[in-house]
């Protein structure tokens, strides 16, 4: 006791800023349940798995810990079973998640000799007793950091229920036998709450829903409340019990239990309960929570206890059509698939929404590149050692413990699982819990605020994100950067009637094609079907999904389009001094280790209506992009000359909306930063320009005048590649991004409400925002021939919702990463992919 008490100054009592660790190592996926527990620093709060606790002696000389071990309770035979009543899991009422309990015991050790003493006693002092109080009643870090990104994304109770005016207008809404009072529609209808009118909701991209009556309604009266008739269950008041029973409880207590018997993925992800009442907010532009959703309903005669759930919610309708043929076969269920453990094959577990950076990391660390950087050439210790004091916020530190959980093999075992027939008997199956990324989560996402929440994101926006933090944290040093791997050189190549030529070059990590669905080999089978189709309809019959033809595109045309000349309208040549029309084609400048190609599957039809293409991509093995190498300036070519007219300069120059600028000087500010404010956000609008403004108080050039201040035609390029993938024009995505001051969402309203954008008068000075270089010697070069290794799949209308696969090939085979499931892949999509990655074959 005496060495506890020496030691007493290196104890802290947590206060509740500080963040504690006690649920996973900082350097390892050890846990309080591995065979050696966790050790919690009680200086730092810090956690440790029993390898890996010196290191930190070491380097921080601090000597107490709380030593954290849960064993496995063994659970009586005649336990009885009680029939559920809630819609919950592990509460009172609830669903039996059958998950085994543990016992957990604690004791204070003192390092370097591990002299232990037992927690809780009497004997010990009171400062170590208050201190381990409050670590134990404690949130931990990681739990702390989900639970808020959850909460972040529950369903809010909207503003307008609890005053929500209703209209005595003597309308009584019948228990079934609805229609919309505008048209013939009897499904999809919306109630709206104000004043009982039944509508019809929103057109689909593909015809079906409604035709977007409910909507109109409320731009006539602007009431804003509406429910989906058919989702309103029976028992209103449990459907509000499982709206206070947040997602995270769920995903504490095994939340694909609850899945695997009632719900769909789409209503956990989405935060839909199965038989929750689907009430939307129209101005508030969401599915919201209406707690007097009872009153409401009464006010129309609507008696609650009556009806029966007959329509599905928006969510469920929205997985169903995204499930219509390709789920089953990227996820590949229902194949006799072998599952496989060892070094290289670990799944990561789910975090809620988190399959879009599981299948991205997989494939990365799939790579020589990642695998040597962060596994083969650098061990944990030696990551420790270069991590600040808290190795939780150290991009390194983390992409060293992520690679050596996924490649080491420790943590690829089976998974124990209690036996159904002997209730304390503890049996394992085939398949892994996986390593919960979090940590790793958590540092990558600290500078992205996207990538934070629990919400899907789009794999390719991720992928962006991820290599350019790793580029960050190696400090542009080629030896070191495996980010490199990916980088290649892009020319732009710009043919003026002149017959100047002039070049714009950029940096890029992935090639993002068009699909032409014009070049389809399977054109007679397309006609057949579409004949067949109009013949169905017309007879009032369904196509079958085993009738269903979609087109198929080979990879090379894709390639070809990418490489075809294309006309720039309104080009300013300097040769000509004039507007013309020029061509443009592109190529690349070098050969990267790895290619990744980005499928454009999602595009605007007309109206501006996005559609995802309902298509197949026969992608070969080995592809040879070498005729795609630019070839720059030609013996006997001339390149345009530099420089544009005075007069042209001027007229080319952004001028400021006065109105906007009269509107900010209103406020107190100084005119010439309005101007600049106006001019940087494309004169959209006084909250535009004002946010900008407060975010450039403190430019160094925020007082120099307009004419010899650069306009900021900088922008992500990750976030023009995310327009991008949305069907998005790149000069649009460009222009859109600069009058939003770099927000994705508001650039895609900016586009929507702006549909006649022009761009072309941008085009001979932004080409784009990636870093343009002449130099690209030191980018990895070869052959133009490649061999696929990797494909990361998406099922769902849009990137940012749905679910993500990969597929690897490993060690001369196929195997399908589906989150924590590694298994052997039978039949990998490869026409079905969203991302495809390519090693350079240079034998």
């Amino acid at each position: 006791m005496e060495l506890l008490r020496s030691n007493l100054s290196r104890v802290r009592i947590p206060e509740p800023t500080n963040r504690i660790y006690k649920h996973e190592c900082c350097v390892s996926f050890e846990t309080p349940r591995s065979e050696g527990g966790l050790f919690v620093d009680m200086t730092t709060f810090l956690a440790f798995g029993k390898d890996y606790v010196d290191w930190n002696y070491e380097k921080t000389g601090n000597p107490v810990y709380l030593h954290i071990k849960q064993t496995r309770k063994v659970v009586p035979e005649d336990r009885p079973s009680k029939k559920p009543t809630l819609l919950a899991i592990g509460v009172e009422g609830g669903f039996d998640n059958n998950e085994p309990q543990y016992e957990e015991t604690h004791n204070i050790v003192i390092l370097p000799d591990y002299v232990t003493f037992p927690f809780p006693s009497v004997e010990l002092p009171e400062k170590v007793r208050l201190a381990v109080d409050a670590i134990i009643m404690a949130e931990g870090a990681e739990r702390k950091e989900q639970l808020a990104a959850w909460t972040a994304d529950k369903k809010q109770v909207s503003a307008y229920a609890m005053n929500l005016p209703q209209i005595d207008n003597g309308v009584i809404v019948p228990p079934s036998g609805w229609k919309c009072v505008k048209c013939d529609k009897k499904d999809n209808l919306w109630l709206n709450l104000t004043d009982g009118m039944i509508l019809c909701g929103r057109k689909n991209f593909d015809g079906t829903g409604g035709n977007n009556h409910a909507i109109e309604h409320y731009k006539e009266t602007s009431y804003p409340l509406a429910v989906k008739l058919g989702t309103i269950t029976s028992d209103l008041e449990a459907a509000e019990e499982r709206e206070k029973v947040s997602l995270v409880e769920h995903s504490m207590h095994s939340s694909f239990f609850l899945k695997d018997l009632f719900c769909t993925t789409s209503e956990l992800t989405m935060g839909t309960y199965c038989g929750s009442s689907d009430v939307f907010s129209y101005p508030e532009d969401d599915s919201v929570v209406d707690p007097l959703l009872a009153q409401h309903l009464a006010f129309f005669g609507i008696d609650f206890s009556a009806l029966q759930k007959t329509e599905m919610t928006t969510a469920e309708r929205e997985l169903d059509q995204n499930t219509n043929f390709d789920w089953n076969r990227i996820q590949e269920s229902g194949q006799d698939s072998k599952l496989i453990h060892g070094p290289g094959y670990t799944g990561l577990a789910n975090l809620g929404n988190s399959c879009y950076m599981a299948a991205t990391m997989q494939v990365v660390f799939s790579t020589r590149s990642f695998n040597s950087r962060y596994y083969t050439n650098q061990s944990l210790k030696m990551a420790f050692e270069m991590a600040p004091a808290d190795p939780t916020v150290d991009l390194n530190m983390q992409l060293t413990k992520l690679a050596h959980g996924m490649l080491s093999g420790k943590y690829s075992v089976p998974a124990p699982e209690k036996d159904d027939e002997e209730n304390a008997a503890i049996s394992t199956t085939n398949k892994q819990e996986g390593i919960p990324p979090r940590m790793f989560k958590a540092v990558i996402a600290a500078s992205h605020p996207e990538f934070s929440s629990m919400r899907q994101q789009d794999a390719l926006e991720f992928f962006l994100h991820f290599l350019d933090q790793v580029e960050r944290v190696n400090g542009g040093s080629s030896a070191l950067d495996p980010s490199r791997s990916f980088k290649f050189g892009i020319e732009e190549r710009i043919l003026c009637p002149s017959g100047k030529v002039g070049f714009n070059k950029r940096l890029d990590y992935i090639l993002s094609l068009n699909i032409p669905l014009h070049e389809a080999t399977n054109k007679e089978e397309l006609e057949a079907f579409h004949k067949l189709k109009a013949e169905k309809i017309s007879e009032g019959k369904d196509v079958s999904s085993d009738e269903i033809v979609r087109p198929r595109v080979p990879l090379a045309a894709c390639l070809a389009n990418y490489s075809a000349p294309e006309e720039i309208q309104d080009y300013y040549s300097t040769a000509l001094k004039a507007k013309t029309t020029a061509l443009k084609t592109a190529g690349l400048t070098s050969f990267p280790d790895y290619l990744v190609l980005h499928m454009r599957k999602f595009v605007l039809e007309e109206g501006w209506v996005p559609k995802k293409l309902d298509v197949y991509i026969d992608v070969p093995d080995i592809i040879d992009i070498s005729y795609m190498r630019s070839k720059g300036l030609q013996p006997g070519e001339e390149l345009l000359p530099d420089g544009v007219p005075e007069a042209e300069v001027e007229s080319n120059n952004p001028v400021a909306n006065e109105d906007i600028v009269a509107q900010l000087v209103s406020m107190g500010f100084n005119h010439l930063p309005c101007q600049k404010a106006a001019i940087n956000t494309s004169n959209v609008g006084v909250e535009e320009a004002m946010n900008w403004l407060l975010a450039h108080m403190d430019d160094p050039d925020i007082d120099v005048p307009v004419s010899q201040g650069a306009h900021g035609n900088e922008v992500d390029q990750s976030k023009v590649d995310t327009l991008l993938s949305f069907g998005f024009q790149e000069e649009i995505a460009r222009k859109a991004l600069k009058a939003s001051g770099g927000d994705i969402e508001k650039a895609t309203d900016w586009i929507f409400n702006n549909p006649d954008a022009s761009v072309s008068s941008d085009m001979d000075t932004s080409t784009s925002s990636s870093k343009p270089t002449s130099d690209d010697t030191e980018l990895p070069d070869g052959r133009g021939r490649y061999g696929l290794f990797g494909i990361v799949s998406h099922m769902g209308t849009s990137t940012h919702c749905g679910h993500y696969v990969a597929h690897v090939l490993k060690d001369g085979r196929w195997v399908i990463f589906n989150d924590n499931k590694v298994a052997a892949s039978i039949n990998p999509p490869k026409d079905m992919g969203y991302l495809y990655f390519f090693e350079r074959l240079d034998s």
